[in-house]
């Protein structure tokens, strides 16, 4: 089966852009660079990845796009601009331009005000990406999505995918409500889902496989496996385990009367429908030719 992660980081400490990384975060308070990655891609024959944001600077996109330059099972790069800023865009013309964009993040939930999203100004800026049919992540947990219910009311053309299954509280066994927000997001037929960082969700010391199958189960019910994409969230996913346990939650808890094709969908098609992979990897190499 092919497989494309499409969710994972890289940074390097010394760039101090990464304001939330810190020395108490124990094994995530290192580099995690290609090199470090390529290993585990092989080992596990994951054939390409989408390389996500980390921090919210102009300069780490442009970062990740000079790794997406240089290694080719990078598929595509998630980046950052400030949807704030009456300037967004000119500077997402200029983005556009440069080869392996696939998707922005604004990381809502370092954002004080859990409504940010629903400004004016950030509202328009996102209709210019509804205009570039550029998808949008959604780093979100559940205080959030009141507003992005109400952000698909108002743009409901705008192509999203909610990061970490808006990050349920496996540990506390937190289901019942979460199970309902995600009803109600679903209802929108351009708000995809990862199923990634559920490591992190759960007890680090205790979790079991099994102990996500309830979550995952879920998802596959209400978004269905044609809006799922799989995502490993390494290295965040080191806090609690490793990359070949995130495959095997995922893996070992879908459902099994899920056919070959969907199986396919979620760990490598939707992916490329998604943040349309290929399409922006044949118009990268004419830009580079």
């Amino acid at each position: 089966m092919i497989i494309i992660d499409a969710h994972h980081h890289f940074w390097k400490i010394e760039r101090a852009d990464y304001t939330w990384l810190s020395k108490d975060m124990g094994v995530l308070y290192q580099d995690y660079l290609p090199e470090d990655l390529e290993p585990l891609l092989q080992k596990h024959h994951i054939s390409g990845t989408v390389l996500v944001q980390a921090a919210p600077t102009y300069e780490e996109t442009l970062f990740l796009l000079s790794l997406y330059e240089r290694y080719d099972w990078i598929f595509g790069v998630v980046g950052w601009l400030d949807l704030s800023s009456p300037d967004f865009p000119k500077q997402l013309d200029s983005l556009m331009m440069r080869p392996g964009i696939v998707g922005l993040r604004p990381m809502l939930q370092d954002i004080e005000k859990s409504d940010w999203i629903l400004q004016e100004q950030v509202i328009e800026n996102l209709k210019w990406m509804i205009r570039y049919n550029l998808p949008l992540d959604l780093l979100i947990n559940k205080k959030h999505i009141p507003f992005i219910l109400t952000l698909m009311e108002a743009l409901p053309d705008l192509l999203t995918v909610i990061d970490h299954m808006a990050k349920p509280n496996i540990s506390g066994g937190e289901l019942s409500e979460w199970k309902e927000e995600m009803n109600a997001l679903s209802q929108f037929p351009n708000v995809w889902c990862k199923v990634s960082g559920l490591m992190t969700q759960a007890d680090p010391s205790t979790w079991k496989i099994e102990d996500f199958k309830p979550y995952i189960h879920h998802i596959v019910q209400t978004f269905g496996p044609s809006r799922l994409l799989f995502g490993s969230d390494w290295p965040v996913c080191l806090l609690a385990g490793d990359y070949e346990s995130a495959l095997q939650i995922i893996n070992n808890n879908l459902p099994d009367t899920l056919s070959d094709v969907e199986m396919n969908g979620i760990f490598s098609e939707n992916a490329k429908a998604f943040y349309k992979l290929e399409k922006r990897r044949e118009s990268n190499e004419q830009v580079r030719i």
